[in-house]
């Protein structure tokens, strides 16, 4: 799978989507991710494990407990390819119309 579709895949998750949200705010200790969720901690694990694959996130080990860091960086290939989209902005059509009455002789 190519990184890209590893990241979106990681992002459509709503669980994952909250998690990331959560680690804006600084480090975290895997037990204090899992904390607000009303889902086991081997279930988070799993979620933190796709992010990790993905380089959403990284872990390592303080002492006995495992930390949690949000990698901002992966991010930055998915962003990139969604700007291209900008390019394409919603079409005011009332002035599109008089574009058109302008450009376009009257029968």
């Amino acid at each position: 799978m190519d990184q890209i579709d590893t990241i979106f895949a990681a992002l459509s998750d709503s669980t994952r989507r909250e998690i990331l949200r959560m680690l804006l705010e600084d480090d975290m200790a895997v037990t204090d991710v899992a904390e607000p969720f009303e889902t086991s901690l081997a279930a988070i694990s799993k979620h933190l494990n796709v992010l990790t694959k993905a380089g959403l996130i990284s872990q390592e080990k303080r002492g006995r407990v495992k930390w949690c860091k949000l990698e901002p960086d992966a991010m930055r290939d998915a962003s990139i390819w969604m700007q291209g989209f900008g390019q394409f902005e919603a079409i005011n059509l009332e002035a599109f119309e008089r574009f058109l009455a302008t450009e376009l002789p009257e029968d």
